[in-house]
């Protein structure tokens, strides 16, 4: 078996293919992102074909007004599309990121290969429905995906073989929009353990740790309320991340509280800050599968976490943590001041949490699964 996996940028495209080309499995992985970021995650230089260039652009056009933006990246997205489907040899799968692998699983599927669209959250349009009320609901108005990248991603579910998502609650969102089971794929992502562990924690303050864009979709106005209505002595909220100009109000209203913003950090440093937590807390109202949850749970976190982060897919209801519904923050309370009132039941759920890393979430078990999924679509 040989696979091709187009991807624009990284996201966990590099993890799958390393691991293909351990287990001397992977064809090409085309990208935007230098060779070499593709060398230090374990794949060949020889299996890379790179346009580095779109990633340059990209990196600069996000300096522009909104309004110039989302036309660069839509023709970005489609010129490396049509690039990757004339560079595309023969392989028994293709593998192709969402909104950018219309053309080349089109061309795939005339060389022969079976096709899989990865789809990182939900449906498109229950994304955009689920992020379009968020916004309204604390009177913003949300900017779409541009309908040319919506129309493409559509296309690209109805032509492909199956549609890769990494949790529960992304698959439901396919199915309440007419996809059958027997379409999707369902691979929980992993974490690397060898980069995620625990460290010494340097105090006894009971550290909420949320690591993430602080922003609407994350939930963070729901995470700053519950805080500043339980006023913990001994607590602080840690906030890994960049910040969306829609959040700021929030952080501002809770400027006496101690809620830090750490700005966004490097993969390399995040766990330092996980370390120096008690619980991790994600309420976000739109995933695929967040995968700063196997991150933090690695690092020993017990996850807080909704329904629609993912996480019920890798956290053990009560075991490793706990799920609380979208903007509950009486939920969200609740299970805060039931880990901080109970150390014992905490440190033994962190117990749980770093075990349950160890022993079902690396990116080794990840890419087990990936094969084998592949090999099933192969012989159906």
């Amino acid at each position: 078996m040989r696979v091709s996996v187009a991807v624009w940028g990284r996201f966990w495209a590099f993890n799958l293919a390393a691991y293909l080309a351990k287990h001397q499995a992977l064809q090409t992985l085309f990208t935007t992102y230098p060779v070499f970021k593709a060398t230090q995650m374990g794949v060949p230089a020889s299996a890379v074909r790179s346009q580095v260039h779109w990633d340059v652009g990209a990196r600069l056009w996000q300096r522009l007004p909104e309004f110039l933006q989302h036309p660069l990246h839509t023709y970005g997205l489609q010129h490396f599309d049509r690039w990757v489907s004339a560079q595309l040899q023969p392989a028994s799968v293709f593998v192709g990121w969402s909104g950018v692998c219309l053309e080349s699983l089109v061309r795939a599927r005339t060389l022969g290969a079976k096709t899989v669209v990865e789809r990182g959250s939900s449906h498109i349009h229950v994304q955009t429905q689920l992020l379009q009320e968020e916004y309204e609901r604390w009177g913003y108005r949300f900017t779409a995906t541009s309908s040319a990248i919506i129309e493409r991603e559509l296309a690209a579910y109805e032509q492909c073989d199956r549609i890769c998502v990494p949790s529960s609650f992304a698959k439901e969102t396919f199915l309440s929009q007419g996809f059958h089971p027997e379409q999707m794929l369902h691979l929980p992502f992993g974490v690397s353990l060898a980069e995620f562990f625990p460290e010494t924690k340097n105090d006894q303050v009971f550290r909420i740790i949320h690591s993430g864009t602080v922003s609407l979709r994350k939930g963070i106005p729901y995470l700053l309320q519950a805080f500043a209505e339980l006023k913990l002595p001994n607590t602080e909220l840690w906030l890994l991340g960049s910040l969306t100009a829609e959040a700021k109000p929030f952080l501002a209203k809770y400027a006496d509280l101690p809620v830090i913003w750490k700005g966004k950090q490097p993969q390399a440093q995040l766990r330092r800050f996980y370390s120096q937590g008690s619980v991790f807390c994600l309420m976000s109202i739109e995933e695929g599968l967040a995968m700063v949850q196997p991150q933090a749970m690695a690092c020993g976190l017990p996850v807080i976490h909704t329904p629609n982060t993912g996480g019920s897919d890798i956290v053990r209801d009560g075991i490793d943590g706990f799920c609380v519904p979208i903007r509950d923050v009486e939920a969200l309370k609740e299970k805060i001041l039931y880990l901080y009132e109970n150390p014992d039941i905490l440190q033994e759920m962190s117990q749980n949490a770093h075990q349950r890393a160890q022993t079902a979430l690396s990116w080794e078990q990840y890419g087990e699964r990936a094969i084998a999924a592949y090999q099933q679509l192969l012989a159906d």
